[in-house]
């Protein structure tokens, strides 16, 4: 597997659609909330395995913290370490920006997998398209 920025408008459309996948059928959450408009100003970090992209992250940097979201991995592919892989490559990317600060807002789901990475919590449990999130945020070295 090679965890990386994407490349091209073609690794960014793969990256968008696994996200609908994710997102709006999986969760329910709908497509308009996904698309935001932020798309283009951001870091796309894929996890390509075999050609097919099997995990994704977005990373938003603004004054100097970096902010990760819409992170999804390929249903068959969760608790196979590509998640990890793509937090790490997200990470990198950050770091790489001079950024020093990482936040996210995680699925109460995902909240022990973010933990085991570095993140603490900051603020309140909040809900965000009907599902309830907490806001997590990691020093990087």
């Amino acid at each position: 597997m090679v965890v990386r920025q994407a490349r091209d408008a073609g690794e960014v459309a793969q990256a968008l659609e696994l996200r609908r996948r994710v997102f709006s059928v999986e969760q329910g959450v709908s497509a308009a909330s996904d698309q935001d408009g932020r798309d283009g100003e951001a870091i796309h970090i894929v996890a390509l395995d075999e050609g097919a992209l099997r995990g994704t992250c977005r990373v938003l940097i603004t004054h100097e913290v970096a902010a990760l979201g819409r992170m999804v991995v390929e249903a068959g592919e969760r608790r196979r370490g590509v998640g990890r892989a793509v937090l790490a490559g997200a990470e990198r990317a950050a770091r790489d920006a001079g950024v020093r600060r990482v936040v996210l807002h995680a699925q109460l789901p995902a909240e022990d997998f973010y933990a085991q990475s570095g993140y603490t919590t900051s603020g309140r449990r909040f809900v965000e398209q009907g599902i309830a999130h907490i806001a997590m945020e990691k020093r990087l070295a």
